[in-house]
């Protein structure tokens, strides 16, 4: 314990030294001694002893890829949810040991330092977490590749929860500032927008273009280290912040104009401030717009500058950048890379469009019309008109091909064009210039291929793939669950921190006396631990030994949270009408954010939290069920709720989640999932099994086959269900809001009226119910519940996403690990 070789010989980290760096560092930073810092002071001076040690690696790692002249990846992502870095890094750095030990004898405890690191404000759900663990996953395999991505100065928003409604604040993430990132002032770039577009004739002939009149904004890099596990590897995250170039005028300021004097300061800070700006109204689109193209236009300039460094031929861009697009967010990265062949290093349109479409890859995550984004041609033409004019090209010379290829048929031409109706779709575009396309589940890329995207499928059927999602084990699983991840390593070593098909050999203790109270007892000490963090946080007592049934994820009505509380509502009736009944106690635990402007997803909160009042309060009730919402959910809660949890509710209406990788986490973690057959839970159930999961629900081809040729009335439904009948009754009686019994009519409405129950929620009650009721009646047999748990561990390898980078390096990118 005295010494660990962290750095290949070149340094010995021995536990007195670190000892003595935190001392130091608390003495330097804050004049105090150890006993006398706060929690905020502890966590500054760990890091940057942490930081001695990283500072070699992320140097040496750079000149690795730098020397290697091999081909590089770049994953362009709007968000990035990171999580708490430092917990993270130690465990990739290969000091958890030595690190618990000196905090040991310094009298502080390591969690205390974790837990006084804000979670990183850069993103919303699992587009933002799994562009997140896949960074994890290139670090560990050695991969060279960068991500890029925005510093919002104050995130998504930090949602409380008040008289049960959700409220939107800053997320003051940055309130202290970021100890991990770092400023590199000297690699700022200049992103132009606005003005005009003049065509100018050469001597030589032809026309050239010069941008007039625009105004400019300052975009800022900001580089986090990425660590890979225990490999000595770095890579990096670079995010970009925006600023003005004067950002004071003095002469302004003189005349007393204080305000005017940093008007262009305030202008350009608005662009990184907040992720997904309120978009109902032309300003919140504009800004939107303009957030997308400086975050590309910035990436775009930073590639080409690497690639200039090392190479000097442009036409071998495709044979050395790979480009990923996490979405249709960084789309104008297309278009801006044309402008800049074109503009700047004076390609002719038909080399800049060849090197572009080898060197852009597309990521589709959803099938949502509403998420499928599309713009407003005239704000593109206002804000970038020279990007606008490529489109435009792009479009044209499309329209072109589509009519060779489809002389006669007006229909199938329209439905392809990249520009229709004024509109801009940004996932056509997409498709029509990158090599690959891909899904994140095979449900899912199916869909796209049988239906969304089929008419691309058909014209391009070699760009479409499959990569279904990943989750990363060392964070999820090694770092979330220390009591679990200590029984695995006792029992089949570490191998699967970085191999997690390991774990298969688990599935030979499944009928283990001895293991399965080993994981019954780790499941128990993370119900223990959630149970006081919700009586911390939310003043409710809940029974440890209850089942822990969690639904954590993005609110929304496909991913369906009001089936759940309906259900909940059914089982509170059950219980008043008849308090003997042999109902395993539950805790319902929920989670998660809606959009500020989604009235029906915040409506469900409040329905949830009113349940939760009544239920809570209810002294007959409460001893069978609780129901808990836990607010601003984050990383840091998630690694709480994931290990507690004995029940995974994953119940998004069939064919509309692309995958999820909240199943994924639940699953590597010993809980069961209850679901439909959407997303990753086809490939979930495919892995375990029919007698470890609970399946329930119309499948993705009968809810498809509804939407086509109609034939469901939710009327019906309900007047041949008692049960379901009464809850709808309750939602608008006052049962539910006493001093407001119109308060759910809107709920009401959208399932019965106006809305006709478009998600299916009547429809899948009935199958929601009986599986919840069969999940009760298997708890209470312990010995057959941990066989399945086991079974579920065992077998969640596939989902890894060291799996996942691996296929997306050899099948979609064609990178090698770097050997340094």
């Amino acid at each position: 314990m005295n010494n660990i070789n962290i750095n290949n010989g070149l340094e010995e980290v021995s536990l007195e030294m670190i000892k003595h760096k935190i001392t130091t560092n608390v003495k330097k930073y804050f004049g105090k001694k150890v006993e006398e810092a706060d929690s905020k002071e502890l966590y500054f001076a760990v890091v940057k002893t942490m930081q001695d040690y990283m500072a070699e690696k992320w140097l040496d790692s750079k000149e690795a890829y730098k020397k290697a002249q091999e081909k590089q990846v770049y994953y362009l992502s709007m968000e990035y949810l990171m999580g708490r870095m430092l917990g993270n890094n130690i465990i990739n750095l290969g000091l958890l040991e030595v690190y618990d030990k000196a905090l040991q004898d310094l009298g502080v405890e390591i969690d205390v330092i974790r837990d006084a690191e804000n979670d990183a404000g850069l993103g919303n759900g699992g587009l933002g977490r799994l562009a997140a663990c896949f960074l994890d996953s290139m670090a560990t395999l050695s991969l060279p590749g960068y991500g890029y991505g925005m510093r919002y100065r104050y995130g998504f928003f930090m949602q409380k929860i008040v008289d049960g409604y959700q409220c939107e604040f800053p997320d003051m993430w940055l309130e202290d500032e970021n100890v991990w990132d770092f400023k590199k002032a000297d690699k700022s770039v200049q992103i132009k927008y606005g003005g005009e577009v003049k065509y100018v004739e050469k001597k030589e002939g032809g026309f050239t273009y010069r941008h007039e009149n625009y105004y400019t904004v300052l975009a800022v890099p900001y580089d986090i280290p990425i660590v890979g596990y225990k490999n000595d590897t770095i890579n990096t995250l670079r995010l970009w912040s925006a600023e003005a170039i004067n950002k004071f005028d003095f002469q302004t300021f003189s005349k007393g104009n204080f305000m005017d004097a940093l008007k262009e300061a305030n202008h350009a800070s608005h662009i990184s401030l907040v992720l997904y700006p309120e978009d109902s109204h032309y300003e919140g689109k504009l800004l939107r717009l303009k957030q997308q193209y400086f975050f590309v236009s910035a990436s775009i300039q930073d590639i080409l500058r690497k690639f200039k460094n090392k190479h000097k031929d442009f036409s071998l861009l495709s044979e050395k950048v790979a480009i990923q697009l996490n979405d249709t967010h960084p789309t104008l990265a297309i278009p801006e890379l044309m402008r800049v062949l074109i503009d700047e290093e004076k390609f002719s349109w038909d080399q800049a469009y060849d090197i572009t479409t080898k060197t852009f890859a597309f990521t589709n995550h959803t099938i949502l019309p509403e998420a499928l984004e599309q713009w407003d041609v005239d704000l593109v033409k206002g804000l970038v008109p020279r990007v606008h004019q490529i489109i435009e090209e792009i479009d044209r010379r499309w329209n072109e091909k589509l009519n060779k290829i489809y002389p006669n048929d007006t229909n199938k031409k329209e439905a392809l064009r990249i520009i229709k109706d004024g509109r801009l779709r940004m996932a056509y575009l997409s498709i029509v210039c990158s090599y690959s396309v891909n899904g994140v589940a095979k449900l899912h890329t199916e869909i796209l291929k049988n239906s969304v995207f089929h008419d691309f499928y058909t014209l391009f059927p070699e760009r479409f793939s499959n990569k279904t999602n990943g989750v990363t084990p060392r964070r999820w699983l090694y770092k979330a669950n220390r009591p679990l991840s200590k029984v695995i390593c006792e029992t089949i070593g570490e191998r699967w921190i970085t191999d997690l098909t390991a774990l298969q050999e688990l599935e030979s203790y499944a009928n283990d006396t001895a293991f399965k109270k080993k994981v019954r007892d780790a499941k128990m000490l993370n119900k223990q631990a959630l149970a006081a963090h919700i009586m911390e946080t939310n003043h409710i007592k809940v029974n440890p030994k209850s089942i822990f049934v969690v639904q954590c994820k993005r609110i929304h009505e496909y991913k369906r949270q009001l089936l759940e509380g309906l259900y909940i509502l059914d089982l509170y009736n059950r219980i008043k009408e008849n308090p003997d009944n042999d109902i395993y106690p539950q805790t319902f635990i929920f989670a998660g954010k809606a959009a500020p402007n989604y009235y029906m997803a915040k409506l469900t909160i409040k329905f949830i939290n009113n349940l939760a009042n009544i239920i809570n309060n209810d002294p007959i009730v409460s001893q069978k069920m609780k129901v808990v919402f836990l607010e601003d959910f984050r990383v840091s809660l998630a690694e709480r709720l994931y290990p507690a949890a004995d029940v995974s509710i994953q119940i998004s209406t069939a064919s509309k989640e692309a995958s999820g990788t909240g199943n994924m986490k639940f699953m590597l973690n010993g809980a069961l999932t209850l679901g439909t057959l959407d997303g990753a839970n086809v490939e979930i159930a495919e892995a375990v099994g029919e007698d470890n999961i609970f399946i329930f629900g119309l499948t993705s081809e009968e809810v498809l086959h509804y939407y086509e040729k109609g034939g469901y009335h939710p009327h019906e439904v309900v007047s041949h269900n008692p049960s379901l009948e009464k809850v709808m009754t309750q939602l608008i009686d006052g049962t539910v809001s006493p001093d407001n019994p119109e308060l759910f009519r809107d709920i009401y409405n959208s399932l019965l009226h106006q809305g006709g129950d478009y998600y299916f929620v009547l429809k899948d009650f009935e199958g929601l119910k009986n599986k919840h009721d069969e999940i009760n009646r298997l708890y209470k047999n312990d010995n057959m519940w941990y066989n399945k748990a086991i079974i579920n561990i065992a077998r969640s390898g596939r989902f890894s996403s060291d799996h996942t980078i691996r296929q997306y390096a050899k099948e979609i990118w064609g990178i090698q690990e770097i050997v340094k």
